[in-house]
């Protein structure tokens, strides 16, 4: 008892030794002793490239003080052999959470009254979103046992996010030793840190990523402006904080390589480069992630693959999501190959002990473990600043390192000890003895197996009948000794042992279920055959991988479409100009325009299309769409100009293709309804397998959505949300008056200063720049042209005084349907109507619409076009603009303008596209028939002279698809039937958004 306790005293005064605080009183007496410890004999990995054979490392007060092959070695130094065993810098953990308080849950619900503006106490910013104050080494409590279970995983540090807000404060860099809060820190303010995430506040706003983004964006601007002048006007200490932080490294935390993107441009946009951390889906957009520049934090976080044995359950796992599992782990081999840099986290992983395991993965997907090793240690360390400390292995810096038995990147290679501050935690005995193998073991007159599994130290037993057949138990080595039980099926109860090593085996005392005791040997009779039961393949093996594709998922393209040149012969022109519809003519493509319409052409190298029979039109255009998009409304507050919705376009929306495939080539699409003021439009071209900003239409005018009626004063939002102003159509009137009173003032308080001279400027207050106020500004300089939902014709009447008081013009009212009523003032205004063919009765204020206002609007001289506010019947607005040829006899001709030229004109475009002439773009339709016709399908669909839609090639992407499905099922069958974990299928559903659409609090919202 004497030497335990002994033993344990020198334990804890040589711990001790290195905790000791300078500056703190201590109960006792100080040992002053050095701890020098010499490590000898090691393969020692210094960095993620540099390797040392036969070397000592030597470390001292927890500091590495030389690291080699020919070390002195000080007197009175622990020496450590550590012959045949590898050293390597500790791991690092770029975004975890240990350390800091639990984040409480958000408790917003539609249902719940709103929460307009901040509960915090104390001079802080107006959003409770922005967080920018907090720091994580204020909060910070040293968790023994959390520690210890990331340090058995090799981890020596952690970079410690609190993940709640937009925009964070500040992160710690900890080191894992179990030390004091005062020693433990590394770096104070390693990282300033964002998210798209809402905090766990209840506050309304924002309530889409479009807010999110306008939210992130003002906090830049008026951080400068807090800086410069804001700060003697009120004290602010959100816009303190954030500019004692916006030039630290910068961690943005997204949900997806869309918002990837998104997060880069708002870093553009400040002149900030974040660092992303993603979730591992960034391969399939991998060109634009290395245009970003930005390095990034890699999820290990690889989907299991499903259990497809059900054939209706398996039509639950959809084509991206089959894919995915089998290419998710070949992410971080893509970011190598093209010369990005990436750390990996542990973070998103169910199991932190499955981050060496799906590292070993990545390897096996071609990752080479250099590149592995760099992102475990050396990146992460230089991302937050710390690699003169970390990160690797050199003169000076910390001791934090890992013993492991060989290369840490074979299956079996398992890690000893982690050395943290030069404190040892013991992980796997290095010393402990490898019993395994198969044994003959003989027990109560029976001769049954025995096999030990499992790497030195970590071992466990198995008695078998046979091969096939294994008895369920337990089993424990502690050192020599072993403990077991098993279940003999033919017996009752257990069969209890306990025994020791014998020779070359064991032997010991068994008490059986009567209480009675029998005598037990085991000899070891073969190795273990190499091939693990689990189905586990070498690293060496390389796995076959499918087809990347765009866009990752069904429909998409192994290759994306090109320009062509292409000649259509002898179609059936809808030129949409004064030559009318014209039979038997050509149409010569070329880079991306519209080159030559005549007859008989040729040219060289074009691609001859026969068009015989069928008819060649310039694309539709949805004047009015919500598709492509991921959120629709910010409906918090009544004016939310700042959002604009090329923030939430969705590039892979399927939406995109079923709409080429009914001829719709370009769209607006728009905020929703929920507020008087919506936010700014985005004009895209449905450009199938690009990017959201490749998309865009670029040199396009600004649009905004507004909107009047029951949406915006909340008429069906139930009886919590009556709080928001406005309440009544009455209020909506007021709503504008306001907000464009206070865009006058900050557009004259704008021009005023931008007249000054440069010497003036210098004495001059600069005006804090307000990104609503601004864009409101743009409509009343005519730079930017709204589209107002609207339905009832006293409140068309009303918007229309609105503007002209302020002495712009509405350029579209959509939706519209009294417009008829309206239309000659309308006309006389200048304003466009933007329609439903015959939608009516789906809500109060629509009880009288008519199917004649299309025709009755474009007899009052109003421009008009047929939209569909619907990702459905946006693949059939051929149909919805034949129903005006019904319903008031309008021309075939002008039927087919209401979905191409018209809408056009109403989006500034027309001299761009929405015809079929020369120097316009190449964004046309081949139908097999009338386009007006409901037997009409569309063949091919050009944009900028690329076939986004072929109807023969989608057989054969079909074909192509059903056969790689069942590749993929019968692969992941085979992952089931080899042991490996599954996931049960689960369908995923598609929300078609419209207008009205209120999705304020769903996944949306979280992000995470």
């Amino acid at each position: 008892m004497r030497i335990i306790l002994l033993t344990l005293l020198v334990s804890i005064l040589n711990l001790f030794s290195v905790v000791a605080q300078e500056g703190f009183p201590i109960n006792g007496v100080k040992d002053k002793r050095p701890g020098i410890y010499a490590f000898t004999n090691a393969t020692i990995f210094t960095d993620f490239q540099s390797k040392i054979e036969n070397a000592t490392l030597l470390i001292e007060n927890g500091e590495i003080k030389a690291v080699g092959t020919s070390i002195n070695i000080p007197k009175g130094a622990i020496i450590t052999d550590l012959k045949g065993k590898t050293v390597y810098p500790a791991w690092i953990e770029p975004y975890g959470n240990y350390g800091l308080p639990k984040v409480p849950a958000n408790q917003r619900s539609f249902n719940s009254t709103p929460q307009f503006d901040s509960k915090r106490t104390g001079p802080y910013g107006w959003n409770e979103n922005i967080l920018s104050d907090y720091r994580a080494s204020e909060n910070i409590t040293v968790k023994a046992k959390d520690a210890g279970s990331l340090k058995k995983l090799g981890f020596g540090a952690v970079n410690t996010v609190m993940e709640n807000g937009l925009i964070r404060g500040t992160s710690a860099l900890l080191s894992l030793a179990e030390l004091s809060e005062q020693q433990v820190i590394l770096k104070t303010n390693a990282a300033a840190n964002f998210s798209f995430q809402n905090a766990s506040s209840s506050q309304v706003y924002p309530n889409s990523v479009m807010g999110r983004v306008a939210l992130i964006r003002q906090t830049y601007i008026d951080a400068e402006w807090y800086g410069k002048t804001g700060s003697k006007e009120q004290t602010n200490l959100s816009l303190e904080a954030f500019n004692e932080i916006k030039n630290l490294p910068s961690i943005f935390e997204v949900s997806d390589k869309h918002r990837a993107l998104l997060a880069d441009k708002i870093g553009d946009e400040a002149g900030v480069q974040y660092i992303i951390k993603g979730t591992g889906d960034e391969y399939q957009w991998i060109d634009a992630m290395k245009k970003t520049n930005a390095s990034f934090i890699l999820s290990l976080n690889f989907p299991k693959a499903y259990d497809v044995e059900d054939p209706y359950a398996a039509m639950n796992v959809s084509y991206d999501q089959m894919k995915h599992w089998e290419m998710a782990p070949a992410n971080a081999k893509m970011f190598a190959e093209k010369g990005i840099s990436f750390a990996f986290t542990a973070d998103g992983l169910k199991k932190k002990s499955d981050y060496l395991k799906n590292i070993r993965n990545a390897i096996r997907y071609g990752l080479s473990e250099s590149d592995a090793l760099k992102a475990m240690t050396y990146t992460p360390a230089n991302m937050l600043g710390a690699g003169s400390k970390i990160g690797s292995l050199k003169k000076g810096m910390l001791a934090n390192f890992v013993v492991t038995s060989g290369n840490i990147f074979e299956e079996k290679t398992v890690i000893h000890e982690t050395w943290v501050h030069g404190i040892k935690t013991m992980v796997a005995d290095m010393n402990a003895p490898d019993y395994a193998g198969n044994y003959q073991l003989n027990i109560d007159g029976k001769s049954l197996l025995m096999e030990i599994t499992g790497t030195a130290g970590k071992q466990s037993i198995k008695v078998k009948l046979n091969d096939s057949t294994a008895w369920k138990g337990k089993s424990k080595i502690d050192g020599s000794n072993v403990t077991i039980s098993y279940k003999d099926p033919d017996a009752d109860g257990s069969m209890r042992m306990s025994g020791w090593r014998s020779g070359n085996g064991f032997k010991g005392k068994a008490q059986k279920t009567d209480g009675s005791w029998v005598s037990w040997t085991a000899i070891f009779s073969s190795a273990i055959d190499g091939k693990e039961k689990s189905g586990d393949q070498s690293k060496d093996e390389k796995p076959t991988l499918g087809k990347m594709l765009y866009p990752f998922m069904a429909f998409g393209n192994e290759n994306r479409p090109i320009q062509e040149k292409i000649l259509f012969k002898n179609a059936t022109v809808w030129t949409n100009e004064s030559e009318g519809i014209i039979e038997n003519t050509d149409v010569l493509v070329e880079n991306g325009k519209i080159r030559q319409v005549g007859k008989n052409l040729s040219s060289k190298g074009a691609k001859v299309i026969d068009a015989a029979g069928k008819h060649l039109t310039s694309g539709i255009i949805d004047e009015h769409s919500h598709a492509a998009l991921s959120s629709v409304n910010e409906g918090s507050h009544a004016v939310t100009a700042e959002v604009r919705m090329y923030d939430a376009v969705d590039a892979e929306d399927i939406d995109i293709y079923r709409q080429l495939a009914g001829g719709v080539t370009a769209a607006q699409l728009l905020h929703g309804s929920a507020n008087p003021v919506g936010g700014q439009s985005a004009l895209v071209k449905f450009r199938w397998g690009v990017t959201p900003d490749e998309m865009k239409i670029k040199g396009a005018d600004g649009f905004i959505k507004f909107a009047l009626g029951e949406n915006v004063k909340q008429s069906n939002w139930g009886d919590n949300n009556t709080i928001r102003f406005p309440q009544t159509r009455m209020g909506v009137e007021q709503v504008y008056v306001n907000a464009f009173t206070k865009a006058q003032e900050y557009d004259a308080e704008w021009k005023k200063y931008n007249k000054l001279s440069a010497k003036a400027k210098l004495s001059a207050t600069k005006p804090r720049r307000d990104l609503q106020m601004e864009t409101l500004a743009e409509i009343l300089n005519s730079e930017r042209f709204i589209s107002c939902h609207s339905y009832v014709q006293s409140e068309i009447n009303m918007l229309m005084k609105v503007a002209e008081s302020f002495n712009f013009r509405i350029n579209t009212f959509t939706h519209i349907l009294e417009g008829y009523k309206v239309a000659d003032k309308m006309a006389e205004h200048g304003a466009g109507g933007s329609t439903f063919a015959d939608w009516w009765a789906y809500k109060y204020e629509v009880r009288e619409a008519i199917p004649y206002n299309a025709n009755l609007m474009q007899q009052a001289g109003v421009t008009v076009a047929i939209n569909s506010d619907d990702g459905e019947m946006a693949r059939r607005l051929n149909q919805e603009a034949a129903k005006s040829v019904k319903y008031g006899g309008m021309s075939e001709e002008d039927a087919w303008k209401l979905v191409t030229l018209n809408p056009a004109k109403l989006l500034h475009l027309d001299d761009r596209m929405g015809s079929v002439k020369a120097g316009k773009d190449a964004d046309l339709v081949l139908w097999n028939t009338n386009p007006l016709s409901i037997y009409a399908k569309a063949e091919k669909t050009l944009i900028d002279g690329i076939v986004y839609f072929d109807v023969e090639k989608d057989k054969q992407l079909r074909a192509d698809m059903a056969a790689e499905k069942v590749r993929l099922i019968n692969k992941m069958r085979g992952e089931k039937k080899a042991g490996k974990p599954t996931q049960k299928p689960s369908p995923r559903y598609k929300h078609n958004f419209h207008c009205e659409d209120l999705l304020m609090f769903s996944t949306e919202s979280t992000e995470k």
